[in-house]
């Protein structure tokens, strides 16, 4: 059974338990994968947790206080796997790609496989794009601090960002809109930050939070999701790992 440690958010936890039912459909119900959703939307917020930690003595309560907050979501996410685990899942996956930032220390806390989106994201890029390609990347503003992408790209790809305004402007914005159900606005709030990293000639554009495939796809079929040029959904491509572990 595939385990689903989700809320983070909610819409993006369900968007990818459809992808993984719409694509995997059965004939019948018992054809369709065995999966259990935690839906633990009261871990703490990820960006928010994520503080910058030096060795300066000036710094020191910032240090403490940013090490506090990494451990109260580390620990929740724990609680999280284990109840997972509990449940009888081979394996966990968790479509929130900030989350990885505590990937390392969580796998090795926790007794069973999870597995690591951005390098799924990565291990796609490589089949679609030649080496050196310009590979965009639209993300929490925690994603893009904690170099969840650019450690696992940087030796294969060019990787480029929105500008501070445009991902304060239009990023930030529309991921707020998707967790608050404006779907349709969202859409249109993260146009213009797409449109930038089309002008600066980017492959492809990682969709590297879980909530913006929803907005850019919104209303939209399956097949036209899949079929995407331009676009790399992690939800998506998490859901060809998971079903190719769940295979196995």
């Amino acid at each position: 059974m595939i385990g689903i440690l989700g809320g983070m958010g909610t819409q993006a936890g369900l968007d990818f338990c459809n992808k993984l039912a719409i694509q995997y459909r059965g004939k019948i119900d018992q054809d369709y994968p065995l999966f259990f959703l935690y839906n633990k939307s009261n871990i703490p917020g990820r960006p928010e947790s994520i503080g910058k930690i030096t060795g300066a003595l000036s710094n020191r309560f910032e240090n403490l206080t940013s090490k506090k907050k990494y451990e109260r979501v580390l620990k929740s996410l724990i609680e999280g796997c284990k109840k997972l685990k509990k449940a009888k899942c081979r394996f966990i996956v968790i479509p929130c790609n900030t989350a990885h930032y505590w990937y390392e220390d969580l796998q090795k806390r926790v007794n069973i496989p999870i597995i690591n989106m951005p390098k799924e994201v990565f291990d796609y890029t490589k089949k679609k794009c030649k080496k050196n390609s310009k590979i965009g990347l639209l993300a929490t503003e925690g994603t893009l601090k904690t170099k969840v992408y650019d450690k696992i790209f940087n030796k294969n790809y060019k990787l480029f960002f929105p500008t501070d305004k445009l991902q304060k402007q239009n990023v930030n914005k529309a991921i707020k809109d998707v967790k608050m159900g404006n779907v349709k606005k969202a859409a249109k709030t993260i146009q213009p930050a797409i449109n930038y990293l089309i002008k600066k000639k980017c492959k492809k554009i990682i969709l590297g939070c879980t909530e913006l495939p929803i907005a850019i796809f919104a209303f939209k079929s399956i097949k036209i999701v899949k079929s995407s040029k331009i676009f790399l959904d992690p939800n998506l491509i998490l859901a060809y790992a998971a079903m190719k572990k769940y295979k196995n």
